[in-house]
């Protein structure tokens, strides 16, 4: 049998840590895609490995892709595949409006089956050239999550074995954003807010449309008193994801501390408006 400290998260604690709806990560168990144990209380428990893939889940949710959306490409890639592969280890990802897959070097699109080309085409030469379009990771997405799910689990107990195992993926692969966004956490809850600041924008030029990258880069300025970059970064967090709760908050914060007291008003009422519309859901 595993042993319990191998799945410590809830069904509650996944609902709240992903704001996930129960309804997306029953499915998300029934189609495989993460592998929950039952404890004896008949309570599910998930893995870390379980919530690399929750995050994916959530963050194509943050993408304004929808659940429907997200759960009809995940049934596809389940019937394309063959009964005994695992599912585990495999990375949902967005390209643009659409669904894709990632597992190992290999990157598709469920509803066609089609695989994507990270290429693009660069004209005004002849003969024409291929070349990446980012910098793509030189060890596979699955070793890359087995790395990210080590580090989340020695965060507490072992933080600087962490830190190290979050700057290994990001030398690896400067494109995996959850690495940013952790390891920067790290760094602001030790106070070293001008490194997580220097982190996040170092991640910005990977992940550019990330709004809880944004979002964190602007809690890391205001530690270090800068107020008008956080107020920047607040706001291009809201531009990505207008329903992000606590950036209303902090912003309508700021806002009112350095005396602008109708921008202050407008994110207090949007965040009242969107926590009211969040209870009765």
């Amino acid at each position: 049998m595993t042993a319990p400290e191998e799945f410590p998260l809830s069904l509650r604690n996944v609902l709240n840590s992903f704001g996930l709806s129960r309804h997306t990560v029953l499915k998300l168990i029934e189609l495989g895609f993460v592998a929950p144990v039952k404890a004896d209380d008949n309570v599910w428990k998930f893995s870390f490995q379980d919530l690399v893939l929750l995050r994916s889940a959530n963050e194509l949710r943050a993408a304004r892709i929808p659940t429907r959306q997200i759960l009809k490409a995940l049934r596809q890639l389940r019937a394309s595949l063959p009964e005994d592969q695992p599912l585990q280890g495999m990375r949902i990802t967005s390209e643009g409006d659409r669904v894709t897959v990632r597992f190992g070097d290999a990157h598709w699109e469920p509803r066609t089956g089609q695989f994507v080309l990270d290429l693009q085409i660069r004209s005004g030469e002849s003969p024409l050239r291929f070349f990446p379009s980012k910098p793509g990771p030189s060890v596979g997405a699955v070793a890359l999550d087995a790395r990210f799910a080590e580090a989340e689990a020695l965060e507490e107990t072992a933080p600087r074995i962490a830190e190290a195992l979050y700057r290994s993926i990001l030398a690896d692969d400067p494109t995996y954003a959850h690495a940013y966004l952790n390891l920067g956490f790290m760094l602001c809850e030790s106070g070293v807010f001008d490194a997580a600041a220097s982190l996040y924008e170092k991640g910005l030029r990977f992940c550019p449309d990330d709004p809880l990258m944004h979002f964190n880069l602007a809690v890391a300025l205001e530690g270090v008193a800068d107020v008008d970059g956080a107020l920047a970064s607040y706001e291009e967090a809201l531009r990505l994801q207008p329903d992000l709760l606590d950036a209303h908050r902090n912003a309508a914060l700021l806002y009112a501390d350095s005396g602008r007291q109708q921008m202050a008003i407008r994110h207090f009422s949007a965040f009242r408006r969107l926590q009211a519309g969040k209870q009765t859901n």
